[in-house]
């Protein structure tokens, strides 16, 4: 267990993202089970854990089966932000023969996925060992950001920006374009007074840049262990720092001891593997 769950999705965020995924698999129709059992069948199912995981997603592969059968009965014994070890039952589910068979690849998808993301994101959350935050970024799968964020907080770990819309950071693109850090600040500002703004550095004359601009938060982007040091350094009392780039699990111990407050890893989504999760399924 976590010291605190991550707050439950509300089905209607991902109702539409379930029913797409069916849509996409079932098409016309499952060939294989309509020829092979009848539409009277019952049958239980479990989800069963094949490897040391950080669960997420369960209520998302409980979804499928619901949206297949509506009634299907759920019993959920571990819940999402929970460990989960090698032959752990993680839920069980009783119904439609025909559903469980169709649903099964599509749930299991989502499970398998977004238990990836947590997982991961549990261990950079570990290896920070409690001195900086880890941060997700925008490298998340299309039209699924808004479960692999939620599983990014099951594993303990922190959401950046949802979107565009939210946040400000200020990259170098925006910068050239602008004619300047300060005038790139300068319109964030007058747009948005009342949000704190970032702004990316890839050395240090960038970091100075971005302080005297008067910066809010200094990403420092692709930096060495010893120049992000520096950064902090030179930005204390005055900005926080955030590292991005080349961050890897084998280095979060070293990025943690340099004093930076925060660090965001595209790594949680864009590359999480996905866990090994089985439904194995039983008539009843």
């Amino acid at each position: 267990m976590v010291k605190s769950l991550p707050s439950a999705l509300e089905p209607s965020l991902y109702r539409d993202i379930v029913r797409r995924a069916l849509d996409e698999d079932v098409g016309a129709g499952d060939i294989t089970t309509d020829a092979t059992v009848a539409s009277g069948q019952r049958a239980h199912g479990v989800f069963l854990a094949k490897a040391d995981c950080v669960l997420a997603g369960i209520d998302v592969a409980l979804e499928v089966f619901r949206l297949l059968d509506p009634d299907v009965r759920a019993t959920v014994r571990i819940h999402d932000a929970e460990r989960c070890a090698p032959g752990d039952e993680i839920a069980e589910v009783v119904g439609s023969a025909r559903a469980l068979l169709v649903g099964e690849r599509t749930a299991l998808n989502f499970l398998q996925r977004l238990s990836g993301i947590a997982t991961s994101a549990r261990r950079f959350v570990d290896a920070a060992g409690g001195r900086m935050k880890v941060l997700d970024t925008r490298k998340t799968t299309p039209t699924l950001r808004v479960l692999e964020k939620y599983a990014v907080r099951a594993g303990g770990a922190t959401n950046h920006r949802t979107g565009l819309f939210d946040a400000i950071l200020i990259k170098d693109n925006h910068i050239r374009l602008a004619g300047g850090v300060g005038a790139a600040l300068a319109g964030a500002r007058q747009h948005h007074p009342g949000l704190p703004v970032e702004i990316e550095a890839q050395s240090l004359d960038q970091v100075d840049a971005a302080l005297a601009a008067g910066a809010d938060i200094v990403l420092a982007d692709n930096l060495s262990s010893d120049e992000i040091r520096e950064a902090v350094r030179r930005a204390r009392g005055r900005a926080k720092v955030e590292i991005s780039g080349g961050v890897t699990l084998e280095r979060m111990p070293e990025l943690a001891a340099t004093g930076a407050d925060y660090v965001s890893v595209g790594a949680l989504t864009h590359s999480a593997p996905a866990v090994d999760i089985s439904f194995e399924i039983e008539p009843v």
